[in-house]
């Protein structure tokens, strides 16, 4: 990256080979190309069906699972790369978003990890489509503002636009025990790294985040995460006990007032029947994270 610290993007995805298309296309088209973009896919058929790898577009294997996927990419990547930048799937970033992440870092040697701008968030609603998306992150860019400063330092950061410092990451791995959407493990990540350095959110970097329905898991599984992680992450020491007890309030709340007329895109009587279920996991002392891949 002439001078500037290299940068591999890392993506987990499965059953989403247009998205994989999609994103090889628009990350030949960043200011600064990535030097390695990375898929980590469970198997062959989750990439498009032209996908050829090159010396900057690679692909790994793994075991179904958000962690055992980007593990995966992590033990591909090693110590060879600066920077190893996380997208989901159905995030689309700035063009500008590799060069400023290597400045970024660059410039806050202290930072080891490093949160970017969600210009707007398809997770709360029905979607974002692309083409709603490419409005909004071309009028960004055509600001041609980015500036390399850190809004606030955070206990955790959001997995969808997520950027370390290798140096730092060294043999820490995404813990595997969050199994499949493995929610929360993006915090939990960050919180193990949080001694080595800072983990803040910056400006320097953007996208949106469509917020794809398909492929995401039942209400009842994800139900189930949103009490039991966090009660598990507690105990582990990587989640504070104020935000874990905040966090699994919120969720209770919201899935049990609008279970009665719930959004389109939200099983909210899956979630609440997950939420009873971890509630009496964790009464019983079970903090079992992976007893998802049973319900």
């Amino acid at each position: 990256m002439n001078g500037q610290l290299s940068v591999a993007v890392a993506i987990a995805s499965l059953g989403r080979p247009s998205l994989i298309a999609d994103l090889i296309g628009r990350m030949e088209r960043q200011s600064v190309r990535p030097d390695v973009l990375l898929f980590s896919t469970v198997s062959a058929d989750d990439l498009p069906a032209d996908f050829v790898e090159n010396e900057r577009v690679k692909s790994v294997f793994a075991p179904k699972g958000l962690t055992l996927q980007r593990n995966a990419a992590l033990d591909y990547l090693g110590d060879r790369y600066d920077v190893i930048l996380f997208y989901d799937d159905d995030f689309i970033p700035s063009i500008y978003s590799v060069e400023n992440v290597a400045r970024f870092f660059a410039a806050f040697p202290d930072v080891v990890g490093a949160t970017g701008d969600v210009l707007a968030d398809g997770i709360q609603s029905a979607g974002i489509d692309a083409g709603e998306a490419d409005t909004v992150i071309s009028a960004h860019d055509a600001r041609q503002s980015f500036p390399l400063e850190i809004y606030s330092e955070l206990p955790g950061l959001y997995g969808c636009n997520m950027a370390y410092r290798s140096s730092a990451i060294g043999d820490l791995r995404f813990d595997e025990r969050l199994r499949l959407y493995a929610w929360q493990e993006d915090f939990d990540f960050a919180q193990a790294l949080s001694a080595r350095g800072k983990i803040v959110k910056t400006p320097a970097f953007a996208g949106v985040h469509l917020g794809v329905k398909h492929g995401r898991e039942s209400g009842l599984r994800l139900g189930y995460s949103q009490v039991i992680n966090p009660l598990y992450l507690i105990r582990k020491g990587t989640m504070p006990v104020d935000f874990g007890v905040i966090l699994i309030g919120k969720n209770l709340v919201a899935n049990h007032i609008k279970m009665f007329k719930s959004e389109p895109w939200v099983d909210r009587v899956g979630r609440v029947k997950g939420n009873w279920l971890g509630l009496f996991d964790a009464i019983r002392g079970r903090l079992t994270p992976e007893r998802i891949e049973s319900l």
